[in-house]
């Protein structure tokens, strides 16, 4: 019996260094890519803005995440968007969705009033834009569920 330990210790030992090898390649790029995106947010000058990511669900009503500038993302509030001062840049240019994950710097403010969004059965925070100006059309991934910005899924994610 002692023998056969002495045989499986060396196997159990090979796969472990396998695995930790495997796991260490893959998740490199990704936590790469975390650093580079933290350092970005970082970066973001303070100031009377916030930094909005469209959020499209075509079952859904709310706008997407908002963000204070030097915040991560996991702050980030889902916001149903006041347009009484300005539409959304989808629905001025007549293309629901068309902006599915872009991200904005927005110019507005959180009204404290809360939205109920019957679809999803959730209470939102208010936005009121004033305006906006277009950061990115194709910005790094900000969610932990893939598949997350596909307009037909029905599951609504969290940013990290």
């Amino acid at each position: 019996m002692h023998s056969a330990l002495r045989l499986f210790f060396p196997v159990q030992l090979a796969v472990a260094a396998f695995l930790i090898a495997g796991c260490a390649s893959q998740p490199q790029g990704i936590q790469q890519a975390r650093l580079d995106g933290a350092a970005r947010i970082q970066s973001e000058p303070p100031g009377d803005y916030f930094i909005g990511r469209r959020y499209y669900k075509r079952d859904y009503k709310f706008w997407g995440f908002v963000r204070s500038p030097g915040q991560p993302w996991k702050t980030a509030k889902l916001v149903m968007l006041n347009e009484q001062g300005r539409l959304a840049p989808d629905r001025e240019l007549g293309q629901l969705g068309s902006d599915n994950n872009y991200e904005y710097k927005l110019y507005g403010s959180f009204t404290g009033q809360t939205v109920y969004e019957p679809a999803s059965n959730g209470f939102y925070p208010e936005f009121e834009l004033k305006a906006y100006e277009m950061r990115s059309i194709s910005p790094g991934n900000i969610y932990r569920t893939p598949g997350a910005t596909d307009p037909s899924r029905r599951v609504i994610a969290q940013p990290y």
